[in-house]
């Protein structure tokens, strides 16, 4: 059994003012390169993706923990607050 096509049906020549034709051969060559090229570019885009998922997490993460301080620093101003009042009303009398 032949498997090299080029070998069974050699190239055709190409007839000026047609269409080219690609042979089965270079089709499959061609196909494989872009396949290729799809793989490595949706590796790169899943990297990519897998880094701003890390970078989402850590923002969360941060995010939580400034709410966290404006939340402790609020409840602390409010004491005071209350300190401060209940001060005055006992140094007025």
């Amino acid at each position: 059994m032949i498997r090299d096509l080029s070998k069974m049906y050699p190239p055709a020549r190409h007839p000026p003012g047609q269409p080219f034709k690609f042979t089965v051969t270079e089709s499959c060559d061609r196909i494989k390169e872009e396949f290729q090229f799809l793989q490595a570019q949706y590796h790169s885009l899943k990297l990519e993706c897998e880094k701003l998922a890390s970078e989402k997490t850590e923002m969360q993460r941060h995010y939580v923990m400034y709410y966290e301080m404006s939340y402790g620093l609020n409840i602390e101003m409010h004491k005071q607050d209350t300190s401060l009042g209940t001060y005055r009303i006992l140094q007025n009398h």
